[in-house]
């Protein structure tokens, strides 16, 4: 054995020539070397983050797999989206997401889905309902980092499978709303208060380090609710 060769033994593997770990460049062909840590193969942000997102997600990854899909279809062309895409998006592999949402066009369907957050949002008996909204899609957004309607947004001005965003969202939010609302204008009251909702959204999304960040749920709804609730009541 020459000094050089000593050297290398007491140091450990060395890089391949030309190469560096940061440089993303592949190793020569042959077998992967058994003695190379994990670490030194796999980014050192990649464990954190995936640990990040576990305590974030005990739902085995279904809440982070339904935030990346609402972001991909609500942001590009349904042909477009990939589910491998959504699953990088997430930290999870493709065969999770079909494990859970099945294909495709199944997620699809979920996330054009507003029934579950109307359901929520339109709990309340009329009188405190607008205090209830406001701190429903408050709440919704701090706790499950979701904005329950927002999405709808994204699909104005497209028109291939996102125009049944807005379809739903007609019809389960403004249509909805305007069944439970009292007196005349009904129809034009329900769509007055899911600009509002939709704007308040839009606002915070805006400023995630603003005024508002700092408020209270509750703070924010003594500021807000009693426009939503003078809609509400038709005054």
């Amino acid at each position: 054995m020459t000094s050089g060769q000593a050297t290398a033994a007491a140091s450990g593997p060395s890089p391949v020539p030309g190469s560096s770990p940061a440089s993303g460049s592949s190793p020569v062909p042959g077998p992967p070397p058994t003695a190379t840590p994990a670490s030194a193969r796999t980014p050192a942000s990649a464990p954190s983050s995936a640990a990040a997102r576990s305590a974030a997600d005990p739902g085995s990854g279904k809440d982070a797999i339904l935030r990346a899909a609402r972001r991909a279809f609500t942001k590009r062309p349904y042909a477009e989206v990939t589910i491998r895409g959504i699953a990088a998006d997430a930290g999870v592999s493709p065969s999770l997401v079909v494990k859970h949402f099945g294909r495709k066009e199944e997620l699809f369907n979920i996330v054009a889905d507003f029934g579950p957050a109307a359901a929520a949002l339109f709990d309340a008996p009329l009188g405190a309902l607008g205090r209830h909204m406001v701190l429903t899609l408050v709440n919704s957004r701090r706790v499950l980092q979701s904005d329950p309607l927002l999405r709808v947004v994204f699909s104005l001005g497209n028109q291939d499978e996102r125009s049944l965003l807005r379809d739903r969202f007609h019809e389960q939010v403004t249509d909805a709303l305007t069944a439970r609302l009292p007196g005349r204008e009904r129809a034009l009251r329900a769509e007055l208060i899911a600009g509002h909702l939709i704007g308040l959204g839009a606002t915070l999304s805006l400023h995630p380090e603003g005024a508002g960040a700092d408020a209270t749920a509750e703070h924010i709804a003594d500021l807000y609710a009693p426009a939503l609730q003078s809609l509400i009541d038709g005054v």
